[in-house]
């Protein structure tokens, strides 16, 4: 297993270097995307428009050969939009199923909240289940599959919040925030990052992205460790600081992100050091209300981990 875990760490360096080249100066971003795809989970990217959200998702679906669909939302979408459904062909008399563009390895659902939470609910059993229900048949989604959202914030007009049960499905979010004097130097002195994403080379296939995700589910977890996770969870629960509390799926979510963390650190175990790293990424969204900002959740889950003794 050592050899193993130390044959992808090498690849998922590479990964990280590769998108390094697109994403300027967003490195500890990229790494917790990678966390979230290890984890077999989706990814949530909140930020204000222009600060490479779209281009993220695109590096990502590129490094990994996956096949990639992006879904503009907007007021007007509807689930069938996103979904697919039966059109009627007048050569046979007979209804036949076209599949939406959920029907892809990779979905890029950009500006999630921008539209109504009839539609946005249409992507819960998908991201749950790893399938769709249409026309009283349930059809299995490709694998692996990956859900990337993206919002803006919910000061902008015509945005509607998600709730909070939707954001609960999203295992990991992230913020990108303005690049640094240097790394905005180099973008703005460069080439087009649509240009360079045709040069970005597969370096991960499906199949071995999969054993991948096995791989890190292998990982580790010491009594001491779940003792540190359940007295996070516990914190949040009975501390008025937090307005909600960690849930178990949260538990579940952050035992699976830490895994994925000590993974792509070469590790065959979890120390709370990766806990900590992916606890605002994962937790954040979760202990707040969800019109609560990226930075107030932020500053709340770096409190919690000053509270909570480490064992």
């Amino acid at each position: 297993m050592e050899k193993e875990i130390q044959q992808f760490q090498d690849v998922l360096q590479k990964i990280i270097a590769e998108c390094s080249k697109i994403i300027l100066g967003k490195e500890h971003q990229l790494k917790l995307a990678l966390t979230c795809i290890l984890a077999d989970g989706h990814l949530l990217i909140e930020d204000i428009p222009g600060v490479g959200k779209t281009t993220l998702a695109h590096t990502l679906a590129h490094v990994l050969g996956l096949q990639y669909q992006r879904i503009q939302f907007t007021s007007d979408l509807l689930p069938a939009d996103v979904l697919g459904g039966a059109v009627f062909n007048k050569n046979t008399s007979e209804f036949k199923f076209h599949p939406g563009p959920i029907f892809n390895q990779v979905i890029l659902a950009d500006e999630i909240n921008r539209t109504t939470p009839k539609t946005q609910s249409a992507l819960l059993e998908a991201m749950e289940e790893k399938q769709v229900s249409i026309e009283g048949k349930t059809r299995p989604l490709p694998a692996p599959f990956f859900v990337i959202a993206t919002q803006n914030p919910l000061y902008q007009i015509g945005t509607f919040a998600l709730p909070e049960s939707q954001l609960d499905r999203f295992l990991i979010r992230i913020h990108l925030g303005y690049p640094n004097k240097e790394a905005e130097r180099q973008l703005l002195a460069g080439k087009s990052r649509k240009d360079l994403l045709t040069q970005i080379k597969v370096l991960l296939p499906h199949e071995d992205l999969i054993k991948a995700q096995n791989l890190a589910k292998q990982i580790t977890v010491s009594e001491a460790i779940l003792d540190y996770i359940q007295d996070i969870i516990y914190t949040t629960r009975n501390d008025e600081a937090f307005n909600l509390g960690l849930s178990p799926r949260a538990g579940l979510a952050i035992i699976g992100a830490s895994k994925s963390w000590a993974l792509q650190k070469g590790r065959t175990f979890v120390i709370p050091e990766d806990v900590q790293a992916i606890l605002p990424a994962v937790a954040g969204h979760r202990i707040v209300n969800s019109d609560s900002t990226v930075e107030e959740a932020n500053s709340k889950i770096n409190e919690l981990i000053n509270k909570v003794a480490i064992p």
